[in-house]
């Protein structure tokens, strides 16, 4: 029996212990996301006061309370972030010279910036604690789509590290298309997920079900409720569309003969598919309690990067390796 030299060079990574890195960090990273949604939760946004990068003027707060201890350990672990995003870039040069996980890993530092920047201007534009003006609003839309940017990047590097060939756009027919479709869903979805998130925080309510629930929907359609509130209908909407497409796209994806690691990314997209939208209906039911928020937006992320290897898995030779 022949081996393909050329397949199997791929199914190795270059460097375990760089794809080890890899894919550590991206864990990582998504545990300082995860920390920055409980900032909101907790309102501890304020906690610093309208200081960037010091905390109430100064390097190390004294004295701090409890909203303060928040916010300055979430600045204390994006920050090792970026320590740790550097030594990405640099290990990637040293590993794999000027290719695509390099490219990759500067991208995502790049976005890492990005996020930075979104934070600080949050901060000293007070946009933080109680206020629920519509600049927030789109500012924290914003801030979650570089968000699925920057944890797409960082997934990639991880990816491409164990050697995956280089996608190509003229491959994947119409299939690459409803899968960009599916993207494009996501993002939408995140970015009303995200303004449903601040309403909930900033407008809680009781949890109910049944008659109650419909009682709860026709009240906060009222227009004498805060446009916060009057927008939380949306996003179960737009979420149920979008899980609806994915789902018809992964059964689809079923019936047609293509490579095991198509399925296999499919399997797994559909699955947490099911899976968030579960979680999302256990959210409106109690309220969005702080931990389910948490979890509802662990399961997206996880959803996006699935949904992203989908993407690019239909994009590869019909001889790339499926390991």
């Amino acid at each position: 029996m022949t081996v393909n030299t050329s397949q199997t060079a791929h199914k190795q990574p270059k460097s375990r212990a760089f794809t080890s890195y890899a894919w550590i960090f991206l864990l990582y990273m998504l545990a300082v996301i995860l920390f920055g949604a409980w900032v909101r939760i907790t309102g501890s946004g304020a906690g610093c006061g309208a200081h960037w990068p010091t905390c109430h003027g100064e390097v190390i707060p004294r004295d701090p309370n409890t909203q303060t201890i928040i916010e300055y350990t979430h600045r204390l672990t994006a920050g090792f972030l970026g320590i740790l995003v550097l030594i990405l870039m640099g290990w990637a040069y040293k590993v794999f010279g000027k290719g695509r996980v390099v490219l990759a890993s500067i991208v995502t530092f790049i976005f890492i910036l990005f996020e930075s920047a979104i934070g600080a201007g949050i901060v000293l534009a007070e946009l933080v604690a109680d206020d629920d003006s519509v600049a927030r609003a789109v500012v924290i839309a914003i801030h979650l789509v570089n968000t699925l940017f920057l944890t797409g990047s960082a997934a990639l590097v991880a990816w491409w590290s164990h050697g995956v060939p280089l996608p190509r756009w003229k491959i994947g027919g119409r299939l690459k298309w409803l899968l960009l479709i599916g993207l494009l869903g996501i993002i939408a979805t995140s970015m009303s997920g995200a303004v449903t998130a601040l309403g909930d925080t900033l407008f809680p309510v009781q949890p109910t079900i049944g008659e109650g629930l419909f009682q709860r929907v026709r009240e906060d359609l009222s227009p004498v409720n805060h446009f916060l509130v009057r927008l939380r209908i949306f996003h179960p909407i737009i979420a149920i569309v979008v899980a609806l497409y994915l789902l018809a796209v992964t059964w689809a994806i079923r019936l047609m003969d293509l490579p095991p690691r198509v399925d296999f990314w499919a399997g797994i997209m559909g699955l947490l598919v099911i899976v968030q939208t579960l979680a999302g209906v256990i959210n409106i039911l109690m309220a969005a309690p702080g931990y389910l928020q948490l979890i509802h937006l662990l399961l997206a992320q996880f959803l996006w990067i699935s949904l992203f290897f989908l993407f690019l898995s239909v994009m590869l030779p019909e001889e790339a390796p499926d390991g």
